[in-house]
């Protein structure tokens, strides 16, 4: 799920004289309506029903399995009493090919029959309506949901007299797959492989298989078509994380020289040790589809992500580690230890979010820091690292030395429990490269996503690793010595930056009260990490038991402070206001409202949480040269703030093929014309130069 499109398309159906009123619908970018094989009911003898959509130029709808990403057309009837309505059948689809990925589905029209099954009882004479709901997914450069109510009214006669539409359906049927008897296909699994074998009746030049499982196949991968001694075979790429099916289904499609043919396929998978033998016929059909362009795209996005906002305060303590370790023989054990605490980080993110996705919720990259409480958490945690580098207290093995470079007995889980606090802070950031990346790995096999998340991980670690495997640049830091406790207490500025920046945040999301109460769970905070130094301060000198009451004492006002953040919840999230640049509330309504009408509109997918964000909203979006070229494109500005968790805005996202923010989207004047995105990062330049060339090419067009 994942890719988009857009234009608009207009016409009107012609009714059949005879037909009766026939209701058409959709959108400005498909157009659905029912229609029927002939012109009236006859009692008793199936009725030849079928949903019609025309697409505009350019868009498609999807396939009983919309393969890497798309959903299936659904439709919904409410019949008379007595009255029953067969599946969906679906014609031999069409490959729609988005490097690295493939969708099947359906360009300028289609025909889906329904067969529905009629009472013999049935009177005479009155005329019979029947309605169905229709929902699809309409697809270009970005992906929008689409439905219609439906219905067509025929007249009930003894005898039958075709349609107006009796042609259509002749045509549909011959692209529906055939009985694939006479073509004894059988599938194989051999290592590495599936095989499809099959005798048709007359050699193909190219074939493809169109399975209808999800899961099953690699569907952009090559489909090599072989001619051995005893009929053909299909080489399949079966999926990374799957096994091979216990049977293989769907539509074989061939290219002869009489034309193409398709026919249903439905066999057992057989276990064999190879596949049979053979000549590669030219013309065999597929595309490339590989996994290692987006691992590409996450490695060096993660390796940007150190250069956002989001991570500088972590990266702080992992600097003053190196220091402490420069005089270690092995450092490059706390490279390796820091880059399996990113790695398993982000394992865990991806976990949660497929699980979560695959459960149904629409969320995307950062969609923890949607919660008001983890936030506070989240700043809470900050707090007692800040206390910690002050010298309020000091901890070992703890759960603030998660976020400490501080040594225990040798340093390294405290480079471990850096490298997860450094991705936890890193989301509310995205990187360049990184929204694709994301995008791409959320829609496929797990396998593939964890590929992807693992590259992300050890792109934002590569640093690091590099730095503690090579002592030449270990050289370059400077010796362990009494200037680091000066140095260690400086870092808590950016530490109580980080809690001022979540202080604020969960005010975005909760409103002065919530935040009140944060500010009101830093005192406990407070008292309980010096309750907690004075105990080890008592353990050293020997007073154990004074010790032990008061690290009871501090887990006690620790607790009231977690307990204060449960108020921070809110009963509603905080409207989201305009600034100077007149900005509305994003939604698709709105958007729509005014493409149609040949407004440019500039799309700010955005959070209070994503710091990246909001340095672009105030380095470029705010300047006034940015400004004033805005007004003088008379560009209407859409805020998107995802700042809470925001479904609707999750899928507007997911059809640019999004999974975070920030994002920016540029549509000029022309209706049918594609949205331009901006990268994450803006500046003056960038803007100024997307508003001129996208807008400048629009107006121009018009004055033409």
């Amino acid at each position: 799920m994942r890719f988009a499109l857009g234009r608009t398309g207009a016409f009107l159906v012609a009714l059949a004289a005879a037909a009766g009123p026939l209701h058409a619908a959709g959108s400005k970018n498909v157009q659905a309506s029912l229609v029927s094989e002939t012109a009236s009911i006859q009692p008793g003898q199936p009725l030849q029903l079928g949903l019609r959509l025309q697409m505009a130029d350019g868009w498609h709808t999807y396939w009983k399995n919309p393969a890497d990403s798309g959903l299936p057309t659904k439709l919904a009837w409410t019949l008379p009493p007595g009255f029953t309505a067969g599946a969906l059948e679906w014609p031999r689809p069409e490959r729609i090919s988005l490097p690295p990925l493939m969708s099947f589905g359906y360009n300028d029209e289609v025909l889906l029959p329904v067969t529905v099954q009629v009472p013999a009882d049935l009177p005479a004479g009155r005329p019979v309506r029947l309605a169905a709901r229709a929902e699809w997914l309409e697809c270009k450069e970005i992906c929008l949901p689409g439905k219609a109510d439906l219905e067509i009214t025929l007249p009930v006669e003894a005898g039958a007299r075709p349609s107006g539409d009796a042609a259509r359906f002749a045509k549909t049927r011959a692209l529906l797959p055939g009985d694939g008897g006479t073509w004894r296909p059988r599938a194989l699994s051999v290592p590495k492989r599936l095989v499809l074998v099959f005798t048709p009746p007359a050699a193909p030049s190219a074939a493809y298989f169109f399975v209808d499982q999800p899961q099953v196949l690699e569907y952009a991968e090559p489909q090599k078509l072989l001619k051995t001694a005893d009929g053909f075979t299909l080489e399949l790429a079966p999926a990374i994380d799957g096994t091979a099916p216990a049977r293989l289904t769907g539509v074989l499609v061939t290219e002869t020289a009489g034309g193409s043919h398709a026919v249903a396929v439905d066999a057992a998978v057989e276990a064999a040790s190879a596949a049979p033998g053979g000549t590669e016929v030219a013309g065999a059909s597929g595309g490339p589809s590989s996994v290692w362009a987006p691992m590409g795209a996450a490695f060096l996005g993660g390796l940007l992500l150190n250069l956002m906002p989001c991570v500088l305060p972590v990266l702080s303590l992992k600097v003053l580690g190196f220091v402490r370790q420069a005089g270690e023989r092995a450092v490059w054990r706390h490279g390796v230890a820091f880059t399996a605490g990113v790695v398993l980080s982000f394992w865990t993110l991806a976990g949660i979010l497929l699980a979560l996705r695959a459960g149904g919720e629409s969320i995307g990259w950062g969609f923890q820091l949607q919660s008001p409480s983890f936030v506070a958490i989240l700043a809470l945690l900050f707090l007692l690292i800040a206390l910690n580098l002050l010298g309020v207290f000091e901890v070992g093995m703890s759960l603030v030395g998660a976020g400490n470079a501080v040594q225990g007995s040798s340093g390294i889980a405290s480079s471990f429990w850096s490298g997860l606090l450094a991705t936890v802070v890193a989301t509310p950031c995205t990187a360049p490269f990184m929204g694709s990346a994301l995008g791409f790995s959320l829609g496929r096999p797990r396998i593939e996503a964890f590929l992807v998340f693992t590259a992300l991980g050890l792109g934002m670690a590569a640093p690091y690793l590099l730095l503690s495997a090579s002592p030449r640049l270990l050289r370059f830091v400077p010796r362990p010595g009494p200037w680091m406790t000066r140095f260690k207490e400086l870092l808590a500025v950016p530490m109580l930056a980080t809690v001022v920046f979540l202080a604020w945040l969960l005010g975005q999301q909760t409103g002065v009260d919530g935040m009140a109460w944060l500010l009101a769970a830093f005192i406990p905070v407070g008292l309980g990490a010096w309750i907690y130094g004075r105990a080890s301060q008592a353990a050293l000198e020997g007073r154990p038991h004074r010790a032990r009451v008061a690290w009871a004492g501090a887990l006690v006002v620790v607790g009231l402070a977690i307990a204060l953040t449960r108020a921070t919840v809110p009963v509603a999230a905080a409207p989201v206001t305009a600034d100077g640049l007149g900005w509305e509330p994003f939604s698709v309504e709105r958007r729509d409202q005014l493409r149609a009408a040949g407004t440019p509109v500039f799309i700010d997918f955005t959070a209070a949480w994503c710091l990246s964000c909001q340095v672009n909203e105030r380095v470029a979006l705010g300047t006034p040269a940015v400004r004033a070229k805005l007004r003088e494109h008379g560009v209407a500005l859409l805020k998107a703030d995802w700042t809470r968790r925001d479904d609707r805005i999750t899928e507007a996202l997911a059809s640019y093929g999004r999974q975070g923010v920030p994002l920016y989207v540029l549509y000029g004047r022309e209706k049918d014309a594609p949205p331009r995105l901006l990268p994450e990062v803006l500046t003056p330049g960038i803007v100024l130069e997307a508003l001129d060339e996208h807008l400048g090419r629009a107006q121009a067009a018009e004055i033409r």
